[in-house]
C-alpha cells in the first residue's frame, strides 16, 4: 500500500519503502512503524506523526527526510533517531516528545520569507532528544526549546538568538560560535558552556543559581562566603 495525501493510517507497519518525491501533504499517521524507509523530496506539508517509530533498532539507520517539505508538519511522541532532514523545510514544523538522537539538520530551513524583507522563523522541539544530533548552522533564532536534551549535540554557528531554552540540557553541546543574544536559558543544564566560545550572548537569561556553573566553565574559582 502507497499512502497519499490526507490518508490517515493506524497500526501499520512500513518496510524498505522509498516515496521520495510524493505527495503525503496533510497526510495522518498513528502507532505505525517505518524501517529502512525514505522520504526524501516529498511534499509532507501538515501532515501528522503519532506514536510512530522511524529507527531500525539493528543498524541504527534512520529515515531519510532530506529535501523533503514539512512545513507546519507535527511529529508526537515519535523515535526518529537518526534521521536526515538535510535540506529539508521545516517552518512551523513541531517535535513534541520526540526521540531525535544522532538526528542530522545540514542546511535545514526552518523559516519563511513574508516579502522582500520581512523573514519569519518558526519551530518547535519541546521535550525531544537531541544528543549527538547535528545542527551546526541552523537558523533557530526563537526556537522553541524547552525542556530539550542536546548533550554533546553540535551546535556550532547555530543562530539561536531569543530561543526558549528553558530546562533543555546543553551538557557537553558544541556551541563554538553559537549565537545566544536573549536566549532563555533559565533552568536549563549549562555545565560546561563556555560562553567565551559564543558569536553572541548579551540579555542572556539565567538563574542567580546557574552563574556559578557559568563561571566554573570559565575557569573562575567560585566559593561560598
Amino acid at each position: 500500500m502507497t499512502p497519499s495525501a490526507g490518508d490517515v493510517i493506524t497500526d501499520r507497519a512500513f518496510a524498505d519503502e522509498d516515496w521520495g518525491g510524493l505527495d503525503l501533504s496533510a497526510a495522518r499517521f498513528e502507532n505505525c512503524r517505518f524501517l529502512r524507509c525514505g522520504f526524501a523530496h516529498g511534499d509532507l506539508r501538515e501532515a501528522s506523526f503519532k506514536t510512530c517509530g522511524f529507527a531500525d533498532a539493528e543498524g541504527q539507520k534512520g529515515a531519510n527526510f532530506a529535501f523533503a517539505r514539512l512545513d507546519e508538519a507535527t511529529f508526537q511522541d515519535c523515535n526518529l533517531a537518526h534521521a536526515r532532514f538535510d535540506g529539508a523545510e521545516l517552518y512551523g514544523a513541531k517535535f513534541d516528545d520526540c526521540r531525535l538522537l544522532g538526528a542530522r539538520f545540514a542546511r535545514a530551513r526552518f523559516h519563511r520569507a513574508f516579502g522582500r524583507a520581512i523573514v519569519r522563523t518558526a519551530i518547535a522541539f519541546t521535550n525531544c532528544n537531541l544528543d549527538l544530533a547535528d545542527l551546526a548552522g541552523c537558523g533557530l533564532a526563537g526556537a522553541a526549546l524547552s525542556r530539550t536534551r542536546f548533550k554533546e549535540a553540535d551546535l556550532s554557528g547555530a543562530d539561536l538568538e531569543g530561543a526558549d531554552l528553558t530546562c533543555a540540557d546543553l551538557f557537553h553541546a558544541i556551541v563554538d560560535g553559537a549565537k545566544l543574544a536573549g536566549a532563555d536559558l533559565r533552568g536549563a543544564e549549562v555545565s560546561g558552556l563556555d560562553i567565551r566560545r559564543l558569536s553572541s550572548s548579551k540579555a542572556m537569561k539565567i538563574t542567580a543559581d546557574q552563574q556559578f556553573a557559568l563561571l566554573d566553565a570559565l575557569g573562575v574559582d567560585v566559593r561560598p562566603d
